[in-house]
């Protein structure tokens, strides 16, 4: 393509940095290979056959194809693709994170998602043994093999029915809350943990205590008992609005914990983790 452009075979060896004796042989290779004259070389000037015209043609095409192929290639490991695999705490997977799904899956239609959600305990064990490529937690880990950073605060209020007495007090103080019938989460769940800290530091006595694995059914049984609940506001804006749960107004600073990610180093190289870290950093709160 060069010796067409230019008609110079000491030019051309000049532009590609070869030896004039190397343009010479190329030329004669393909000429071979294409059994056909490419060059009427003489004293004066240097003439493309029409073969040598043909291939020239069809040479810039194969050059061009050549070139958007590579910017394809380049293109498609930019692309973000394939499947995501997210474990989720029950509170972040079932009230927080469908909604930054959706936000994601718009920037990006070809990712798909794989959520598995369970308690904080379980989620860090499905990250710990790369069955999930990253975990959302709203407890406390001590595992020291991942990487564990906050991403969002969450409020946690005590949540009764529409007709407990205390939701008709104007002002409640943490001695209202003694001897009272708790409904809470069970063992390895991050909102059990904070309702256990809760009760502790403020020695509270607890009548009697249900148990209940889901956010959900801790809700249904509150509107049609007489119990009290720690849980986070994420979950209950629905039935506040609707006007099914209240929020008891406890005399006290609001209660706050974090909601973290974590994952193991290794993952982070993955290309869409380290694009869904993006994403959790930049909705951060």
């Amino acid at each position: 393509m060069t010796l067409v452009e230019v008609k110079n075979f000491t030019k051309t060896a000049e532009i590609l940095h070869l030896s004039q004796p190397s343009v010479s042989l190329h030329i004669k290779n393909l000429e071979k290979e294409f059994q056909t004259k490419l060059f009427i070389r003489s004293p004066k000037k240097l003439q493309v056959t029409a073969t040598g015209e043909l291939l020239y043609d069809r040479a810039k095409k194969m050059i061009a194809l050549y070139e958007q192929t590579k910017q394809d290639i380049l293109e498609y490991h930019d692309c973000v693709k394939g499947t995501l695999k997210i474990g989720a705490s029950f509170t972040i997977g079932e009230y927080v994170l469908p909604s930054f799904l959706l936000s994601l899956q718009d920037d990006y239609p070809e990712l798909h998602f794989e959520v598995m959600i369970g308690n904080t305990k379980e989620i860090v064990e499905l990250v710990r043994s790369y069955e999930t490529d990253i975990g959302l937690i709203e407890g406390q880990t001590n595992e020291k093999e991942l990487a564990v950073y906050p991403f969002m605060q969450d409020e946690l209020v005590i949540v009764a029915s529409n007709d407990h007495p205390l939701v008709h007090k104007q002002e409640v103080c943490i001695s209202d809350l003694q001897n009272q019938i708790w409904i809470t989460r069970e063992l390895g769940s991050g909102t059990r943990e904070y309702f256990n800290h809760f009760i502790r530091s403020n020695g509270l006595k607890i009548k009697s205590l249900m148990i209940i694995s889901s956010n959900q059914g801790i809700k249904e049984t509150l509107m049609r008992g007489n119990g009290l609940a720690f849980l986070s506001r994420h979950v209950i804006e629905r039935e506040l609005k609707q006007g099914h749960l209240s929020i008891v107004c406890l005399k006290h600073p609001p209660f706050y914990r974090t909601f973290s990610y974590l994952y193991a180093p290794t993952m982070k190289s993955k290309k869409i983790v380290h694009l869904f870290i993006d994403f959790l950093e930049r909705k951060k709160m």
